[in-house]
């Protein structure tokens, strides 16, 4: 029995293990380059009035400066637009120095034309991921400082009116919230910047607060959207090395028409194309640099200031982290296009595909593909060049002079940027007045390129394949082959949608020849979220891709679609299998958090079956037999399911309402919007399906966490055992009934005047302190047994029959009788114990942030407020004190408490699975609730 109970358990840890690893280091290193300073950074702080200073002691206001320039600003008296960098959870004012270097070096070049004045503000390094206590203070802050920034520039002739934010993680989630402050003026910010910020929801929900403030912000931008659509707001995700934030929380929850709000992930921005974690996306030199080029162009000549035209704003961002087109914004692209080249630089291409590498001579160079015997056969034009730079390079002729254009538009703004090439794909039905197609494939610098061209038919673009089962474990496989006659194929993935879902996708190509040949670039395209990622590949090779998804499909739109760039005339084999430790990597990315609610409810099944042990052999089970008769899914999942059952019924959600009853919470698993605001977005069959999972795996916290507990318990006794008296009593490490009462006094008013967690670390500790009390007393009876001849402990009606062994132990405890009755009394109650602790532990770790909190700004202030663990943590001080004397012998005299308590506890466990994973923080009122029967049990 032991051995299976370890087994299945180990079986366990290892998914966990896995699904970790390919979580944290599944995804390679990190390809970021550095930005470097190139002078000694210096942070000024700014001078904030009094009134300020004082109500926010812990916050402050620096304006970024290196070198020369930060001896320039010494007397702030600026001239740049104003830029404001906001921290995120536990971030530095610092982190500014990689967007404010960069601008530096940008404005150098430009001799100081046009500048940037960065600022940045220090939270103080507070953790509002996991408190979101102090949320509202630091919006409040904001507004403060932006109001102290701009009258830095009173006296200028043209002053800013606005500041541009740039918001790191949490600091994002701040920047949208200064739009739900009473007195904030929505002109003074425009535009916003986020990186890495979790605007969907929190990543954990260990607090009330954070939930409220997410609540707030959400209500504002979602009923006063059309007030807020001249408002700018670009979100950028960091992609799957950000671990910390998926990406999926990071798109804005506004409007389909209001263009203004924009999000993308880091794989997707031109001239990016890699994935940051969590702090590297703030100094990634490559997001940096796009930032800092996309700033400089909306700042306006004339006045030095940001561009107050939303279009303007909207146009420039589209350019830097969406298509990056041929033309910027303001290019004249419908004006006509006429050429002074000569007759010999032109030649018409009679072949269907057209190959041509420059010389290293200069040379002008013009190719015309004709339309008009061809618009019936071909749909699509596409052409790719490695010539990097972003000039106009294809046009559609609308007047010939005999081998000649006279006259032609440009057609180059529908050109994308991929990691090797540009390029550009035109319908040919929507160039009814264009007669040829023109590539400009001149090289007047002498620089080396290539272009490759063709006209395609729709048909033969878009190959669909059925994806495999996410639980084929990788044994079935999808194989396709493209014998490449094209430049350009598509494999529609069919049903893969889902973000549980994980593909490896290996791509073999073969080619004859390899001279002059462009790279292959594969590109995993998602239609309803800017997710893309690329991949780039030389020929021939063999590459694999691992293919998942941020966000699943929101409606009935197309499934995700690879992209292959290929070579001309090669042959590629793509074989698609399903990845289980990708999927296993996913299913912890998206209910990671959510695996606390999941080992409080075992270990709260744990403590049940201990209970219902002594109801029926008057002693607790071990461990290893106790997880295994507590873990009973079917007693878990069925009453949750029955629930939500019921929930799609009409009447039932009417009387469900009536009664003020919260929202039944989902796995978040199958969608990126807040499930709590939508219960039938719960009614999918995965997250069901994935819960029982996610129960096993908590077992294997919950089993493993105890085992690590218990060992170090056990060697804490040794260390602890010279500084007390042995014992051989059950009740060592007990409290008098007026101690108790003190201590419970005591608590109570240490927790009302400073903080909850604080008074709950200390009654952990006392009732760790008995567990390690109980752990002396049976390594010292277990002791004295083996070493006594077997005759002392051998019972006579009057007592031991060896009188002196008897003196001698009383001597040692005053206890009559030592027998093995006595050490098994002592190893009941250290199981039972045992339990109690790790549940109080578990109960401490969940207050853990309000206490770091709590320390982190002690020198500030001593209460904690608002404090998420004041007052109802009471009710866990007084049980945990008031437990400490309990024992098996007064939970078997509690008939009555016994199975009231036994009965309830099942209730309890499914409440916590159906109201707690996406408030994490009520598990704390379900422990209360617990401790609270089992206190009654021992005294009732």
């Amino acid at each position: 029995m032991r051995l299976a109970v370890y087994a299945f358990y180990g079986f366990a840890l290892g998914l966990l293990l896995v699904g970790l690893r390919e979580l944290l280091f599944g995804f390679g290193e990190n390809r970021c380059s550095m930005t470097y300073m190139f002078e000694y950074p210096e942070y000024r702080r700014i001078q904030l009035p009094r009134r300020v200073a004082r109500q926010y002691p812990s916050y402050g206001l620096y304006l970024y400066g290196e070198g020369s320039y930060a001896q320039e600003t010494r007397g702030l008296k600026l001239t740049g637009a104003p830029v404001l960098f906001l921290p995120g959870n536990a971030g530095s004012y610092k982190q500014a120095r990689s967007l404010g270097s960069v601008a530096l070096r940008k404005a150098e070049n430009l001799d100081r034309r046009i500048h940037m004045n960065v600022f940045t503000i220090d939270f103080n390094e507070e953790l509002v991921a996991l408190y979101g206590g102090s949320l509202r203070r630091q919006t409040q802050f904001l507004h403060e400082s932006i109001k102290a920034i701009l009258r830095l520039y009173k006296d200028r002739p043209d002053p800013p009116t606005g500041v541009v934010l740039v918001g790191h993680s949490m600091g994002g989630v701040v920047a949208r919230a200064l739009f739900t402050l009473a007195r904030f003026n929505p002109r003074l910010v425009s535009l916003i910047i986020t990186q890495a910020s979790p605007h969907q929801a929190p990543v954990l929900s260990l607090d009330p607060y954070i939930l409220e403030f997410y609540s707030t912000v959400r209500h504002r931008w979602a009923t006063r959207a059309e007030d807020l659509r001249n408002v700018t707001v670009l979100s950028v995700g960091g992609g799957y090395l950000d671990f910390q934030v998926r990406s999926g929380l990071t798109a804005l929850t506004c409007p389909i028409d209001d263009l203004n709000k924009m999000s993308v992930v880091a794989t997707a921005v031109p001239r990016t194309w890699l994935s940051p974690d969590h702090i590297s996306i703030v100094w990634c030199k490559e997001l940096v640099l796009a930032t800092v080029r996309a700033f400089f162009d909306l700042i306006e000549p004339e006045t030095g200031q940001f561009t107050e035209s939303p279009e303007n704003r909207m146009s420039v961002l589209n350019y830097h982290f969406f298509r990056h087109p041929v033309l910027q914004s303001g290019g004249e692209q419908d004006a006509p296009v006429t050429f002074s080249a000569p007759p010999e630089a032109w030649k018409e291409v009679n072949t269907l595909r057209l190959f041509y590498s420059a010389p290293k001579e200069a040379e002008v160079k013009y190719f015309l593909f004709a339309l008009s015997s061809r618009r019936k056969a071909y749909s699509h034009f596409h052409c790719r060049s490695n010539n990097m730079e972003m000039t106009s390079w294809l046009y559609g002729c609308t007047q010939m002079s005999g081998s000649v254009c006279v006259q032609a538009v440009d057609l180059s703004s529908q050109t994308e940027l991929l990691p090797a090439y540009k390029a550009v794909t035109v319908k040919i039905s929507e160039l009814l007045s264009v007669s040829h197609l023109i590539i400009d494939a001149s090289n007047p610098s002498g620089a080396q390129f290539v272009v490759e061209c063709e006209l395609q038919r729709e048909e033969s673009l878009t190959v669909s394949v059925q994806v495999p089962h996410v639980l084929s474990f990788g044994l079935t496989v999808s194989d396709i082959s493209i014998n490449s006659s094209g430049l350009l194929h598509a494999l529609q993935l069919q049903d893969f949608h889902q973000v549980y879902q994980a593909f490896r996708i290996t791509i073999m190509s073969h080619c004859k020849t390899t001279k002059d040949r462009l790279p292959s670039v594969y590109r995993l395209r998602v239609p309803w979220f800017r997710e893309d990622s690329f991949d780039m590949a030389s020929i021939p090779s063999v590459s694999e891709i691992y293919s998942m998804l941020h966000t699943s499909r929101p409606d009935n739109a197309s499934s995700a679609l690879l992209q292959l760039h290929t070579a001309p005339n090669c042959q590629y084999k793509v074989s698609i299998r399903t990845s289980f430790p990708k999927v296993l990597g996913q299913i912890l990315r998206f209910c990671g958090p959510v695996l606390p609610v999941y080992t409080a409810v075992v270990l709260l099944l744990m403590i049940r079956a201990q209970l219902s042990s002594i109801k029926r052999y008057g002693h607790p089970v071990e461990l290893y037999e106790d997880m295994s008769k507590s873990l009973q899914l079917h007693k878990l999942e069925l009453p949750v399911l029955l629930l939500l059952l019921l929930l799609r019924q009409s009447w039932f959600q009417d009387v469900w309402s009536s009664l003020g009853l919260p929202v039944v919470d989902a796995v978040p698993l199958n969608s990126v919007v807040d499930l709590s605001q939508d219960p039938n977005a719960s009614m999918q069959e995965w997250p069901r399906l994935v819960s029982p999972l996610l129960c096993v795996l908590g077992a294997s916290i919950a089993f493993w966490g105890s085992t690590v507990l218990r060992a170090f318990v056990y060697f804490l006794s040794f260390l602890l055992a010279p500084l007390h008296r042995p014992s051989v009593s059950r009740d060592c490490g007990t409290l008098h009934r007026h101690s108790q009462i003190l201590l419970i006094i005591f608590l109570s008013v240490l927790g009302g005047v400073t903080c909850g967690a604080l008074a709950l670390l200390v009654s952990s500790l006392l009732h760790l302190y008995r567990v390690l009390r109980l752990q002396m007393t049976e390594r010292s009876l277990s002791h004295m047994l083996n070493l006594a001849p077997q005759k002392v402990f051998q019972k006579s009606e009057n007592g031991f029959r060896d009188s002196d062994c008897h003196s001698k132990i009383k001597e040692c405890n005053g206890s009559p009788l030592l027998t093995e009755s006595v050490l098994q009394d002592v190893k009941d109650d250290l199981q039972l114990h045992f339990s109690l602790s790790t549940l109080l532990t578990l109960t401490m770790m969940f207050c853990l942030p309000s206490l770091i909190h709590w320390k982190h700004n002690l020198r500030y202030w001593v209460h904690l407020d608002p404090d998420p663990c004041w007052p109802h943590i009471v009710p866990v001080l007084i049980s945990s004190v008031l437990l400490i004397n309990c024992n098996t012998d007064a939970l078997i005299r509690s008939k009555l408490m016994l199975n009231l308590t036994l009965h309830l506890l099942l209730p309890l466990c499914v409440g916590m699975l159906a109201f707690c994973p996406l408030h994490i923080y009520r598990v704390t009122y379900f422990l209360s609730a617990a401790l609270t029967l089992l206190l009654c049990s021992c005294y009732f």
